[in-house]
């Protein structure tokens, strides 16, 4: 049941007039009536603000059916609201809410009029997500009173609101509107004026980047959103949330963040132009990076685009028995997924007492899921039985697939490549799980690169779904046939990506982790407020400084210097804070301090 989180007749802001009806006005106007403000809504086209009545009454409706709310609650909240063509209602209005179309002149226009309406006193907010307030403010004859109000979509369920000052705000008329988002039952983050903010200036940043990539032809757009939703854990992949938010939209927010900050990594995609102008601007349109049902839906149909049933891959080679070199958690987890699947496998270390200590933490691994009930006790000894432990690469003698996950160093990798490539017999493909080093390197140090392919897993290996499957071009067309398929038989999701550095994920999570560190250097906002805004803002499972503590920072700033050093783009150069912090042994979680301090285990 939705009731004010306090008395509203104790605000300020009794009477909020919502300027623009669209789907963002909408549903503000919700959440303001739910919290027992009077809402004025307020739209030129009168087809929009009848549209906006039937959604508040169709919302409502299901509200009454699911419980929340009872006919009398409802009956309240529509009454609450009343609509008009005309901006001389927002007379009465303490605060006005624009949320007009992302345009100076429309906005500048609309401030214009309300000057001449409101009274001296009322607040002025605008939800632009993309244009400066400070302008905005500055065109105003109460600069001290106009401050951005930025709300996320769906406004009703977002729970962030980023309240922006200009240098021109009064404090009282933050903090009032602070207090309001408080009440309205959201999270306010304080911000400064600049464009996209803090959630948006992080996400368009990686969503047009995953643009970039898709329109290079690097990968599909299947296989880069599902990349992001599957290694990152994210609600959405950024091409699917590109055509969720407007092609347009976006590019009009990118347009604004290039013209500050000169940043490429800012500078509207190609495609991102020519999607909009052939007006294929997304859901909205029936047609962006997706074709949709309909204008409006979300529901995905085929096109030109999307990839054949069952794909069209060569036959592939038969993979009876699985090598894994290595000791560490990526090694046990990778043999773990192969002997769940039913594979003999055998996991090989520089010595045998490491190869049994990585066996003994598979053990513990499925003696945990015995415990959930995810598998019966017998399954479990079944699967540690398939795998065989040695001290000797020897013993890949008679594999048909072999997978590296030995440390991150090249030198390392080739080694032992040019080891397996004496000792695997004539067919065996040889996978490397490197997340950040050319695979071709690897394949060069054998007489047999068109049978060396990456295999790319996500940490913890049992629990991620993801695999990124990198070809090189020497790469056999059967090599990577049989990679995709025995990835479908151990359940992961495969998707292709080519030989350059970071893939698809890491090519596009560490530039926004590097943004993110720039803003707390620059002191534009905190870790706290960066964190809550994209996860309250993005739906991220983790706020950007909590996962770099996770990765470990030494980690993050190698990843950092490996894609400025293969793109040579300036906007990739890792942040001199991550350097400093990682100079000073600060590296994350493992030594109990990175951008926040751990208690000692």
């Amino acid at each position: 049941m939705a009731t004010p989180l306090s008395d509203p007749s104790q605000s300020p802001l009794q009477t909020v007039a919502v300027v623009g009806l669209g789907t963002m006005g909408t549903g503000i106007a919700e959440v303001l009536a739910k919290a027992g403000r009077t809402v004025i809504g307020i739209d030129i086209s009168e087809a929009q603000a009848a549209k906006c009545v039937a959604a508040l009454e169709a919302s409502t409706a299901r509200g009454v059916e699911r419980g929340r709310l009872t006919e009398q609650e409802r009956a309240g909240i529509l009454g609450r609201v009343r609509t008009s063509a005309d901006l001389h209602t927002a007379a009465d209005a303490d605060l006005v809410i624009e949320v007009a179309p992302e345009s100076y002149e429309v906005k500048q226009q609309i401030f214009r009029e309300l000057d001449g309406i409101v009274r001296p006193e009322t607040i002025l907010a605008t939800g632009t997500n993309a244009l400066s307030v400070t302008r905005l403010a500055a065109e105003s004859s109460r600069p001290e009173r106009v401050l951005g109000l930025h709300f996320f979509n769906p406004a009703p369920a977002m729970k962030l609101v980023e309240v922006v000052s200009s240098v021109l705000t009064a404090p009282a008329a933050v903090t009032a509107v602070t207090d309001l988002a408080l009440d309205l039952g959201k999270e306010p983050v304080a911000v400064g004026d600049r464009p996209g903010f803090v959630a948006d200036g992080l996400l368009f940043g990686y969503l047009n980047q995953a643009a970039a990539m898709y329109e290079a032809k690097y990968a599909s757009r299947e296989d880069i959103d599902a990349a992001m939703r599957l290694g990152c854990g994210l609600p959405m992949g950024p091409l699917a949330l590109l055509d969720l938010i407007g092609v347009d939209t976006a590019r009009t927010v990118l347009d604004a963040m290039y013209a500050e900050s000169r940043d490429r990594l800012h500078a509207p995609a190609p495609i991102l132009k020519q999607l909009s102008e052939a007006g294929l601007t997304g859901r909205k349109a029936g047609r962006g990076f997706y074709t949709y049902e309909a204008p409006g839906s979300a529901v995905v149909v085929r096109d030109a685009l999307t990839p054949p049933e069952g794909g069209d891959l060569a036959p592939g080679r038969e993979i009876r028995s699985v090598g894994v070199a290595g000791s560490g958690t990526m090694a046990s987890g990778i043999a773990e997924v192969f002997a769940k699947a039913g594979y003999e496998v055998v996991l090989a270390a520089r010595s045998a007492e490491k190869a049994q200590t990585a066996k003994a933490r598979i053990g513990k691994s499925l003696s945990r899921s015995v415990d959930k009930g995810r598998m019966t006790a017998e399954a479990a000894a079944e699967t540690l039985d398939r795998i065989t432990a040695t001290g000797t690469y020897d013993d890949f003698a008679g594999v048909d697939l072999a997978v590296e996950a030995v440390a991150e160093d090249l030198e390392v990798k080739r080694q032992l490549f040019a080891a397996l490539d004496k000792v695997c017999k004539p067919g065996a493909i040889l996978a490397t799980t490197t997340s950040s080093l050319p695979v071709v390197a690897c394949a060069r140090a054998t007489s047999r690169p068109q049978d060396v392919i990456g295999m790319h897993f996500f940490n913890p290996a049992p629990a991620m779904k993801l695999v990124e499957v990198v070809r090189t071009v020497l790469t056999a067309d059967d090599v990577h046939a049989t990679v995709r398929e025995v990835c479908g038989r151990i359940r992961k999701h495969p998707v292709d990506c080519g030989d350059r550095a970071g893939f698809i994920v890491n090519a596009l999570l560490f530039p926004y982790l590097n943004n993110a560190i720039k803003m707390v250097q620059e002191h534009y906002a905190t870790l706290d407020d960066i964190d809550a805004a994209m996860k309250l803002g993005g739906g991220y499972p983790m706020g950007p400084f909590e996962l770099l503590d996770v990765v470990g920072l030494d980690v993050s700033l190698a990843i950092e210097k490996v894609l400025h050093r293969e793109f040579r783009d300036p906007g990739l150069a890792p942040a001199p804070l991550l350097e400093h912090l990682v100079a000073a042994g600060c590296l994350g979680r493992k030594t109990g301090r990175g951008f926040r301090e751990y208690a000692k285990r």
